[in-house]
């Protein structure tokens, strides 16, 4: 048996207090999200905004956004939540969002009787038509967390989902799956989460030309992706950005600062044909964390 060195030793000690606060907020945010998920199943996802552009009542932050370009801040985003779950995840999120300008945002719930992704996907599909068709807008943003991530890429890579979604966002989402759903191989939902699975693999296709560009977002301290990595896109033909955050849970990633934080400036540096300059985006994420972050495909 190895004994951990010095160095390793110190870096533990280093890294102990920031994995127990990690944990004390994920357990705080347990807790709540068990208060706020009946009022889930009470209440329908609603949509919110309109396609007016008001600057009545705006916080100079809001109004920046909308002076910025008005596109950005009404472009529609949906928000995906995951596997036994409803919108009410999302609470926070929705908020923060709200906050940095964002007027059109709206939840899509799959139920808990799901049992396959890609009927789930077609789901999806006509609530984004729905959506797109009620706000005006060709294409919108998709925020899915853990399984409303997958299911949103399988639509997107396996059912045309390219030209309705601009750019999707993918929040601690077993993209490779997940060796904690072994345990679970009697469920089918479950069963096509493990890793190596027909719909993995399906997803790793080849995906030419897929328009939609992607962003991962990762964490070293999400119980339910093992490894944690596989929360990553790796992805050949994808346009993905794949950010690495530390000490963040699972429920915890919808509900965390930062990250809205660095959500909302990737959207709001996209331009409508999704033509950005990427380092604008890094630059800003820079100034606001430390988490290291990395990027696939040239165009992204």
């Amino acid at each position: 048996m190895s004994i951990p060195g010095i160095g390793g030793i110190s870096r533990f000690a280093r890294e102990l207090p920031r994995i127990a606060s990690g944990v004390i907020v994920e357990a705080g945010w347990i807790g709540a999200h068990m208060i706020m998920y009946p009022l889930g199943l009470l209440t329908e996802p609603a949509s919110r905004g309109s396609g007016r552009h008001a600057l009545a009542g705006l916080s100079p932050e809001q109004r920046g956004l909308v002076h910025q370009g008005v596109d950005l801040a009404s472009t529609p985003i949906l928000l995906v939540h995951g596997i036994g779950d409803n919108h009410s995840i999302f609470t926070v999120l929705d908020r923060a969002l709200r906050r940095r300008g964002f007027r059109n945002l709206s939840s899509f719930d799959y139920g808990l009787l799901t049992r396959d992704v890609r009927a789930a996907a077609v789901d999806l599909a006509a609530a984004i038509e729905t959506f797109a068709d009620r706000t005006g807008y060709e294409q919108i943003h998709v925020i899915g967390h853990s399984l409303g991530g997958l299911i949103a890429r399988y639509y997107v890579q396996r059912q045309g989902g390219d030209a309705r979604i601009h750019t999707l966002v993918t929040l601690g989402t077993p993209h490779q799956g997940t060796v904690l759903a072994r345990a679970g191989q009697l469920l089918p939902l479950v069963r096509q989460l493990t890793p190596g699975s027909d719909l993995i693999a399906e997803l790793a296709l080849p995906a030419r030309g897929c328009r939609t560009r992607f962003i991962a977002f990762h964490s070293d301290l999400d119980h339910l992706i093992v490894p944690s990595r596989n929360a990553r896109i790796d992805h050949p033909d994808l346009a993905v950005r794949n950010i690495g955050v530390h000490g963040i849970g699972h429920l915890s990633m919808p509900n965390n600062g930062r990250i809205a934080f660095q959500i909302a400036s990737a959207l709001q540096e996209l331009d409508p044909t999704g033509a950005q300059a990427v380092h604008q985006v890094a630059d800003a994420d820079r100034r606001h964390r430390p988490e290291k972050e990395t990027t696939s495909a040239s165009t992204w």
